[in-house]
């Protein structure tokens, strides 16, 4: 399986996952279907699943296209079943969602939304986090609660630390500002400030990260409960 990273809208990410024996590919949250349907048809990839995390518009917004051009199968959490358009596999927590050579775990991350999932491909150690975990940040609280985004990052946070973390924007740079200040002395996140530097002025994501650079450097997942969380994560909103 390979990963390609495609920009889409603003700042969004979209990811095709590729099954390299026969180009069959998913793609998580498709913002717009253009940069797509472009990379697909330069490289001849058959897009079979449109997987989603969560229903907003920014990733949701090239189902409709993309399925009338090639026919996929969208997989999204079940309790969105009429927020996802062209849903087609319901999906709940701990399930295993398996097609062809693509096996994820779905993971039922609520606090950003409602009905927030991540795809965790357990075996490749990648998980697609969507708009709750970020590097260096994590998502606003639009639908849950504290309580809910505190148990769904701590979620993430018992994986495998060399998992590797896709997310859904590219705000890095601007989420390492928060950390810094709030985290001066981190000398790996000062190390990490660097290297995302390096690769935003040589035109490249600063994604993936990986779990242990999120442990290390990231605020919000260092907060060791409830209370120091909240108080965080109203700090961001006003940053």
């Amino acid at each position: 399986m390979r990963i390609e990273i495609i920009p889409c809208l603003q700042d969004n990410y979209s990811y095709l996952i590729v099954d390299e024996i026969n180009n069959n590919a998913c793609v998580i949250d498709p913002s717009e279907a253009e940069p797509i349907i472009k990379f697909i048809e330069k490289n001849n990839i058959n897009l079979k699943y449109i997987l989603n995390t969560h229903h907003h518009f920014d990733h949701i917004g090239g189902n409709i296209d993309l399925k009338k051009k090639y026919n996929s199968i969208v997989v999204g959490y079940k309790d969105d079943a009429n927020r996802i358009p062209e849903i087609d596999i319901l999906v709940e927590d701990n399930q295993l969602w398996k097609a062809e050579n693509f096996e994820a775990k779905i993971m039922h991350i609520p606090g950003h939304t409602t009905g927030h999932i991540s795809f965790y491909f357990f075996k490749e150690k990648l998980i697609f986090t969507g708009d709750t975990l970020f590097s260096l940040g994590c998502g606003k609280i639009f639908e849950g609660t504290y309580e809910e985004m505190f148990t769904s990052l701590n979620k993430i946070k018992s994986l495998p630390e060399d998992t590797k973390i896709y997310c859904g924007h590219e705000y890095t740079l601007q989420n390492s500002k928060f950390c810094i200040k709030h985290d001066p002395a981190n000398l790996d996140l000062q190390k990490k400030i660097i290297d995302i530097k390096k690769k935003l002025v040589n035109n490249t994501p600063s994604i993936p990260s990986t779990l242990k650079d999120e442990i290390e450097c990231n605020i919000f997942l260092r907060a060791n409960n409830i209370e120091s969380f909240s108080k965080l994560r109203d700090l961001k909103d006003n940053f």
